[in-house]
């Protein structure tokens, strides 16, 4: 499977609408202090804007690095729309109530699309991190434990177990999902259980980039036989289909609020 700067499309036009100015395209990810972290989020919305350059693409943050949303909204050219993309992974607190506050509050006409998942072309990417790390789903006695960063909103806890079941109808292979914060079962425990079993365990690390949350996916899933990367690393190109979700997501988003 090839991933890595192959991309299906480049665009998804809209019959009939035209503009100079189109809506500007704000990628927010939730911010960390690692330098890998920060440099694999980078590379991601380098790609968005690369593979769309009819558009004004730029990144910010909901929390830890700046700019945070507000500055990045008011960054966009005076004359445009914007619409912010959450570079997240499921849609809890940071979706439902920060960027909903903050989208709401700013004098720029602004759309909100969905958050990242559940989404097909993350099971795509989470596969290709899996294989990468020498899986056979054929082999008998294989498990996988989704690690997810955990959340106490029920709606991103329901999106998680939503890709697990995905990812396990993908493989033909037991998913459980795992929660690092939060949310129940605990990664480690979900990787005592599966050795209980008898499984071989492979630990598929569904978050971003490196950061905090991967430290503490490698620590959890220290009972493993292996864990795999996260989505994003520093130094790759970013994967084709994390640059069509965002894509995607913001055409959704500016259809539905009927944005140019």
């Amino acid at each position: 499977m090839t991933l890595l700067g192959e991309r299906r499309r480049t665009e998804r036009p809209r019959a009939g609408r035209t503009t100079a100015v189109p809506a500007a395209l704000v990628a927010i990810s939730h911010g960390t202090n690692s330098a890998d972290g920060q440099a694999a989020i980078k590379a991601l919305v380098d790609g968005v804007a690369l593979a769309r350059p009819d558009l004004a693409v730029t990144g910010g943050f909901v929390d830890v690095q700046q700019p945070d949303v507000a500055a990045s909204l008011g960054a966009v050219r005076p004359d445009s729309a914007a619409v912010v993309v959450p570079l997240l992974l499921s849609a809890g607190y940071h979706v439902h109530v920060d960027l909903q506050r903050e989208t709401s509050a700013h004098d720029r006409v602004t759309a909100l699309s969905r958050a990242l998942g559940p989404d097909d072309r993350l099971i795509d990417v989470l596969e290709y991190r899996l294989r990468a790390a020498g899986l056979d789903s054929l082999a008998p006695g294989r498990e996988i434990v989704l690690a997810a960063a955990g959340s106490s909103d029920v709606r991103a806890v329901e999106d998680c177990r939503r890709v697990g079941a995905m990812l396990q109808q993908r493989l033909g292979v037991r998913v459980t999902v795992g929660f690092l914060s939060a949310a129940t079962p605990r990664v480690a425990c979900a990787v005592t259980a599966a050795r209980l079993r008898g499984a071989s365990v492979t630990v598929s690390t569904y978050l971003m980039a490196p950061g905090f949350f991967f430290d503490l996916t490698r620590a959890q899933g220290a009972g493993a036989d292996q864990v795999t990367a996260p989505l994003l690393l520093p130094g790759e190109t970013a994967p084709a289909p994390l640059v069509d979700l965002i894509i995607d997501r913001y055409l959704e988003a500016k259809e539905h609020a009927q944005l140019f």
